[in-house]
Parts: structure tokens; C-alpha cells; sequence
């Protein structure tokens, strides 16, 4: 059972799509996604220091242009969306899912991913926010610490990884009082996103949202509000407005991998972060992050491997010596 995963805001690096434009299939949709968003992200995935490319704006297009140009260029080998049982995406890799699924075009789904950027970078100007990773502790502690301190569960990412978001001052009682077992790791982002603070946002996207056509995805897609397969593309679109102020439960979607029998994840350019808690949260599961174009040429071997597999049961013997 293979599921494909793409990464979220974080995941960029600079200089990232240097070695990818060679290929054509990517530079085409790099190209494609800079026309549709008005931004330079050739320049912005080549020559653009950590500071800019950090700018909530660039970040989210600049991510989902890159999973999807890395999705081009496996398609270009013959290993289309459908060499998937199942797609996932993490915050705003959710829209490389829906883009990927064909619930919205390649087109619409860049329009809408830099609306969504600009407009939570302008909700995060309004009110000095910010967000933390909490790692280690037991989850209810964790939970009621944050609870305590007027902070929100904006990701609960399982592998015992929770992202607290809230106000500067708040996050800052959060590392001195953090949970029992827990460390406190402040992110380098702009604002409280998946919370409140990002209403603003969650109306812009709406607006643009409602007149795009939505097609119903081509595989399974697996939702970040809860672990639900979705599989009514307007249904999809909802979900993606409402995930800009609610919490991302990717907890839960790993929980959905588990029971539908996964086997194998790949995650889509710039991978390493979902395959990451995964190697934590799903021991056993066999793992492929695309880092670069190189890791293109085991993707063949991997999907032939994974691919509709179904785990096997226990053996009789097995479960008698249990």
C-alpha cells in the first residue's frame, strides 16, 4: 500500500531548485506556477537567501511548485499520481494533494496558494504571533500545558512533535514552564498559522475558492481535519479554506495510513520532514523522501514494491506463540 505525502511550510532550503531545472518536466512547472502566482520562483528557488524565502508568501508557493514539479518529472518516468493508493499533504501540501488528485487544476491551485500565503503573512502582521514545537511529554500534558498558557495545538504531528501557536509573550511562558518531559523548540515563522489569529486569511481563500471548478480526486486523499478520506472534491476545497485557521491532526492521517495498510510513503520535493516522523511514528513502513532529482531513479523499484501491496497477515504459529 503506497501513499504519497507532500511536505509543508518549513520544508524550503535555498537554492533548493537548482539542481531540479535541468529537467524539463520540472521547469515546466516552475515556470507554469511563477506566471500564476506573479512571483519569481525560478529566482526565489535558486538565488533567494533563508530570509526571503522564509516570507510566508514565497514559502507556500514556492513549496507546492516544487512538489508538483517533482510530481511532472516522476510522471515524465511513468510514475503518474495514480502509482499512488493514497495522497496526503501536510498544511499547505494539502494543495499540492488537491492539485495532484486533479480535484483543482494545476492553474487554480497556484492562484489559490498565493492568496493563501499573502494573506496569512498579512493576518500575522496584525498581531505579534508566533509558534513552537513541543517535543517529548505525554499528549494530555502537553495539551493542558498549552491550554494553561492560552496557547492552541495548531499541529499535532505525532512522534510526540506538537506545534503550540499563539502570541510572542505566550510562547515565551511556554519555554519557561514547559510540559513535564518536554523541550521547547521556538520556529522561524511569521505568525500563529492554523489558529484564530489567521481568520482574515480563511475569508481571502474562501472568496477565491468559491469560483473554481473542483473535480473529485483521482485517489484516495486523505484529510488533515481529522484523518478522513475524502473523496468529494468540494468537500476537499472546504476543507482547505477552513485548515488555514484550524489545526492541522497529522497524527491522525498517519493513524489512517495504519489502517488502510500502508507500507510504503513517498514524499514528494522537498522531502525529508513527513518521512521523518514517520520513521518515528510508523516503525516498519518503508520510506522514500525526494531530495533531489538523483532520488527520482529508485521511485521505479519502490512503487513496483509497494503499490496496492496489502501487509501480510500474522502466521497461525505466529499468533500462537504470542
Amino acid at each position: 500500500m503506497l501513499i504519497i505525502v507532500a511536505p509543508g511550510q518549513g520544508a524550503q532550503t535555498p537554492g533548493m531548485l537548482t539542481p531540479w531545472l535541468s529537467n524539463e518536466a520540472f521547469a515546466a512547472v516552475i515556470d507554469a506556477a511563477s506566471a500564476a502566482t506573479g512571483l519569481d520562483l525560478r529566482a526565489h528557488g535558486t538565488e533567494s537567501d533563508a530570509d526571503t524565502i522564509r516570507d510566508t508568501a514565497i514559502a507556500q508557493p514556492l513549496i507546492v511548485a516544487a512538489g508538483l514539479g517533482s510530481l511532472a518529472a516522476a510522471a515524465a518516468l511513468g510514475l503518474p499520481i495514480s502509482a499512488a493508493d493514497a495522497v496526503a499533504g501536510h498544511s499547505v501540501g494539502e494543495i499540492t494533494a488537491a492539485a495532484a488528485t486533479g480535484v483543482l487544476s494545476l492553474e487554480d491551485a497556484l492562484a489559490l496558494v498565493a492568496v493563501r500565503g499573502r494573506a496569512m503573512a498579512e493576518a500575522a502582521a496584525v498581531v505579534q504571533t508566533g509558534m513552537a514545537a513541543v517535543l517529548g511529554g505525554e499528549r494530555d500534558d502537553v495539551i493542558a500545558t498549552l491550554t494553561r498558557h492560552g496557547l492552541v495545538a495548531a499541529n499535532e504531528n505525532g512522534a510526540k512533535q506538537i506545534v503550540a501557536a499563539g502570541t510572542l509573550e505566550q510562547i515565551e511562558a511556554l519555554n519557561a514552564e514547559p510540559p513535564a518531559g518536554a523541550r521547547i523548540r521556538p520556529l522561524q515563522v511569521a505568525g500563529a498559522f492554523h489558529t484564530q489569529f489567521m481568520a482574515s486569511a480563511t475569508d481571502a481563500v474562501c472568496q477565491l475558492s468559491s469560483s473554481m471548478a473542483t473535480n473529485n480526486p483521482s485517489v484516495q486523499l486523505i484529510s488533515n481535519r481529522g484523518g478522513e478520506i475524502v473523496t468529494d472534491g468540494a468537500d476537499v476545497v472546504a476543507r482547505l479554506v477552513s485548515q488555514v485557521s484550524s489545526p492541522v491532526r497529522w497524527d491522525l492521517c498517519m493513524e489512517t495510513f495504519q489502517e488502510i495498510g500502508v507500507t510504503g510513503i513517498v514524499e514528494l520535493f522537498p522531502g525529508g520532514t513527513l518521512t521523518g516522523i514517520a520513521k518515528r511514528a510508523l516503525p516498519g513502513v518503508e520510506l522514500l523522501a525526494i531530495t533531489a532529482p538523483e532520488d527520482l531513479e529508485k521511485l521505479s523499484d519502490f512503487v513496483s514494491q509497494h503499490l496496492h501491496r496489502v501487509p501480510s497477515a500474522p502466521s497461525e504459529s505466529a499468533e500462537e506463540s504470542k
